[in-house]
């Protein structure tokens, strides 16, 4: 009793056998799953058409489960078809089976070129895979492979799901996978055996029979006949003297200087090795039954030649070397160097240059000094040379990245004016007559358009040939060291250009073009400056020649540095009031002069003035000074600090009216007496309002007035009129000063280093890739080249607008451009290596054509014909060549064999077999048996047969009635 009371003895274990383990918890999370998807129940679908699994859409979607602390990830693999209605169904027997059951005998889908292996094994078009997860070893026990196999057939058999399910076992470099499929009262178990050595009993047709009807044990006899399709594959490697017509590059002329100028003008294209590796060729007997085909261990019906099917794919070389990506990438890589010209090519020479030129603040006194020696005049054709002399007379030969004649043929490239004789120079060429600028017919073609998608120059203009000699000099003749060479060289033709009134060849006229890089419009910019200081220099020749003076005069109190320093535009005028009283010496005489319109271009029409009747005249007035976009943004930026006051409103004001300043003295001085309403009639004639008004006497009259923002108090309009003086535009002070300009451009041109010239260079280089490209294309007919350009070009002009593009971003474009160039290079090859016998064919050139298209975009394309076909013909050719050349038997090319005549089953002379031993052989067996017994269901069974030289595989479905086991 006392045992009895003790209170321990009320304590004991109580087990709860309901607690849910963690197999059962993965075999819930997996029908969990198949109900999230929706793969329970059965399921319906029409057959597939014929090649659906090869040109159809695939999809997949994943999700990861685990068992205990083991990771799985579970897809979903399946075609994308329209959905069915489930109409008479019910009637019949053989659509009660799964539809993975139905695809196991289907025939349209041998042999699919591009699906997942499961579905070339199987032929399945919707199916369920279980794989460890991405960090998680193998399952190589045999106990878990079937612990999982049973969780898997639980999971099918409680969710009713008709979807098959596989399971990864072994290493996943082997792809082993096991399976079943579960339908009403069926069952199809999917096994694998795969091994490093071929069976020499079972190497063959006959003994995969056998392993076939062994493994389906049917008690019938005699046996249903098989269903055989069989696919060989042959390689080939040595593609002989048609393999590759890309001419290399002479690279010792190259390295030697003897390159012209057209040379410096190409950028090079192609692939340096064959882009096209191996051919492969499919020899298929697709429908063939028991006993029609023999292939044991000592005879073989399977002749290539004799196969019914033909299809082909090419194998692509991995990464080749391409020319044109090698330039640009080798270009690119500039962009991130740090030295500036002075570091790379050493502060010597610089600085002996620096001896005559100093002080760069001091070059514009220096040309005005009286005593200074007057520039001589020079033609065109010496520039070159000249300047050239400057530089060789301060670096000696063997110390210059670039040879003479190199350099030469570059500037002579950069500048052809300069080998003009002297009456075709530049002087007698406007620049919008230059052959590098084209025309208004090409303006309107979409390649010309290209360089302001990309922000580049147009083509073939100064810029561009510059891009590409700088390409081409930073590849082939010493990289960095000479780019800071030929930089220095063309800065120092520039100055030279500027100081002799030599307009720069190969550049449109007029003011910068915005939409090209900004180095352009910095030369469209020296240009303009060019172009300024030669019409003034020819107008002051004009008024010194008028006045019977030697040299221009320069008004009373006016030194040289005065008007050298952009203080008058032209000097046959005196430039102030001041000076014309100085200049006169009777006061009525004075101001007749002051009275004496001037800068009269022609009358505005009939208007006339509204204090007078003398006509309104338009006057000859001062454009506005052109600009470049980093000037503009400076600009801008002054602007907005100004601030939102009145004080700093007033002064953005009065900054932004100096053009209109201008015109107003302008008119003044074109229409004396005028009043504000007459420029404003003119200048801007929405500001001046007319309305009709009727006198006393009732008739009707038009009076007009300033618009009421021209009544504004303090308005701008009325101050700039109020301070404008009657001044013609010549004797205005200059809205554009040509040498401020030209020296600021200067030196900005020669603070650049070479990564700054790569960046500004850079849209020039892709712009001028992508013309490569296409001109390429158009002369292979690549269609998928010519879809993907437009968005390289795309992709292109989003980072170039940038003012500093991310050189990262910019070597994905190259990439781009570069697999453009590959597929190029790839056409290029296959239609060499198909040109044979196109002569004698014309008739065959098309299909040959659409055969070689296909094989750049198709995954695997089938031979027309087969090997009597004409590209079999060709591709017979081309293994009997490969197959003589590796025995080193010599080519025969009369011997007589084409492609299905009467000896092409046999060997050619001297034993040689006209194809190689097949690199793989398929061999796939069909044929619906009933199992396990005699009065069990017609089921479908399938066996798989891969054979390689360092692999055997065999992939069998076989399915069993389980109605009444």
């Amino acid at each position: 009793m006392a045992a009895d009371s003790d209170p321990e003895s009320e304590v004991f274990e109580i087990t709860d056998f309901t607690t849910a383990s963690e197999w059962e918890r993965f075999v819930s999370r997996v029908e969990e799953v198949l109900n999230d998807w929706k793969l329970i129940g059965g399921n319906i679908g029409k057959p597939p058409e014929k090649g659906e699994y090869t040109t159809g859409t695939w999809e997949e979607k994943s999700r990861e489960i685990n068992f205990a602390d083991f990771k799985f990830s579970i897809t979903h693999h399946y075609l994308k078809q329209d959905c069915v209605e489930n109409e008479g169904k019910e009637d019949s027997e053989e659509d009660a089976f799964p539809l993975a059951m139905q695809d196991l005998l289907c025939m349209n889908n041998d042999f699919p070129p591009r699906a997942h292996c499961l579905v070339r094994w199987y032929g399945v078009r919707e199916f369920v895979v279980i794989s460890p997860g991405a960090n998680c070893e193998a399952i190589v026990s045999e106990s878990k492979c079937n612990l999982l196999l049973s969780s898997v057939s639980i999971a099918l058999g409680n969710t009713g799901c008709q979807v098959p399910l596989f399971v990864q076992i072994q290493q996943k470099w082997r792809k082993m996978y096991a399976g079943e499929c579960q339908g009403p009262g069926v069952r199809t178990d999917f096994e694998m055996v795969h091994l490093r050595k071929v069976p020499s009993q079972y190497n063959h047709l006959s003994g995969l029979l056998d392993i076939f009807k062994a493994k389906i044990g049917c008690p019938l006899t005699p046996l249903p006949p098989t269903n055989i399709a069989i696919r060989f594959t042959y390689i080939l490697q040595d593609w002989q003297q048609y393999s590759w017509p890309q001419q290399p590059p002479d690279f010792d002329a190259l390295l030697a200087g003897e390159v012209g100028g057209v040379e410096f003008g190409k950028l090079p294209f192609g692939a340096c090795e064959d882009p096209i590796s191996e051919l492969h060729l499919a020899t298929t007997w697709p429908h063939l039954t028991e006993g029609i085909v023999v292939d044991n261990d000592v005879y073989s019906d399977l002749d290539p030649l004799q196969a019914p099917h033909w299809s082909v794919r090419v194998r692509k070389a991995d990464n080749p070397q391409c020319l044109l990506g090698d330039f640009l990438m080798e270009f690119l890589k500039l962009g991130s160097r740090k030295e500036s010209t002075e570091e790379i090519l050493g502060r010597s020479s610089a600085e002996e240059e620096g001896k005559d030129n100093s002080d760069i603040t001091q070059a514009l006194s220096k040309l005005t000094e009286p005593t200074a020696v007057p520039i001589p005049k020079l033609s065109v054709s010496n520039m070159v040379h000249s300047a050239r002399k400057r530089i060789s007379r301060h670096r000696r030969n063997d110390q210059s990245p670039l040879s003479n004649d190199v350099l030469n043929s570059i500037l002579l490239y950069l500048f052809p004016d300069a080998a003009l004789d002297k009456s075709d120079s530049s002087e007698a060429k406007a620049p919008h007559s230059n052959p590098g600028v084209k025309t208004d017919q090409d303006k309107d073609t979409e390649d010309h358009n290209l360089f302001s998608v990309l922000k580049s120059a147009p083509w073939d203009c100064l810029t561009y040939r510059l891009a590409l000699c700088v390409c081409l000099v930073n590849f082939y003749h010493g990289g960095v060291r000479a780019v800071a060479h030929l930089w220095q060289e063309f800065v120092l033709e520039m100055r030279y250009r500027w100081e002799n009134n030599h307009l720069i060849y190969g550049l449109p006229a007029g003011p910068p073009d915005l939409r090209c890089c900004l180095l352009h419009q910095k030369l469209q910019m020296l240009n303009c400056c060019i172009e300024h200081k030669k019409v003034r220099d020819e107008l002051r020749k004009d008024v010194s020649s008028d006045n019977g003076l030697p040299v221009p005069q320069v008004s009373p109190g006016k030194s040289c540095d005065s008007w050298s320093d952009s203080e008058d535009e032209f000097f046959e005028c005196l430039s102030d009031a001041e000076d014309m009283k100085d200049a006169a010496s009777d006061g009525v005489k004075a101001a007749v002069v002051k009275m004496k319109p001037e800068g009269r271009l022609q009358p505005h029409g009939k208007l006339t003035l509204l204090n007078s009747n003398e006509p309104l005249y338009i006057p000859i007035t001062q454009e506005p000074a052109p600009m470049t976009e980093d000037v503009l943004e400076e600009q801008s930026e002054v602007l907005a600090k100004l601030g939102t006051s009145a004080e700093g409103a007033h002064l953005r004001a009065r900054m932004q009216s100096a053009c209109l300043l201008s015109d107003m003295e302008s008119f003044k001085g074109a229409n004396p007496g005028c009043s504000l309403e007459d420029f404003v009639r003119w200048y801007s004639p929405r500001d001046y309002v007319e309305e009709e008004v009727s006198d006393e006497a009732g008739r009707t009259l038009v009076q007009g007035s300033l618009s009421a923002r021209m009544k504004i108090p303090g308005n701008m309009w009325v101050e700039a009129w109020e301070s404008a003086k009657a001044t013609p535009a010549r004797r205005q002070r200059r809205l554009f000063d040509e040498t401020k300009e030209a020296e600021r451009v200067l030196q900005y041109l020669a603070v650049q280093k070479p990564s700054d010239l790569t960046r500004h260079l850079l849209p020039c280089i892709v712009h001028a890739a992508l013309l490569k490209v296409k001109e390429e294309e158009a002369v292979e007919d690549v269609g998928t080249v010519r879809k993907i350009i437009p968005q390289v070009s795309s992709h292109a002009s989003k980072l170039l607008r940038h003012p500093n593009p991310d050189l990262k971003k910019l070597e994905d474009v190259i990439n781009q451009i570069t697999m453009l160039e590959a597929t190029v290079a790839r056409a290029r090859s296959l239609r060499a290596k198909f040109s044979l016998g196109k002569a004698e064919r014309g008739e065959d050139t098309e299909e040959l054509e659409l055969f070689v298209s296909s094989l750049l975009e198709e995954p695997e394309v089938g031979v027309t014909g087969a090997g009597r076909g004409p590209a079999g013909t060709i591709i017979h050719k081309l293994f009997v060549n490969a197959q003589r050349a590796a025995l080193l038997t010599p080519l025969d090319e009369d011997a007589g064999r084409g492609a299905g005549g009467p000896d092409a089953r046999k060997p050619t002379g001297g034993g040689v077999p006209d194809f190689p031993p097949p690199a793989g052989r398929e061999i796939l067996l069909r044929t619906c048996v009933p199992r396990p017994a005699p009065y069990s269901k017609a089921l479908p069974q399938r066996l798989f047969c891969v054979l390689m030289r360092e692999e055997y595989r065999l992939a069998g479905a076989f399915s069993s009635d389980t109605s009444f086991f």
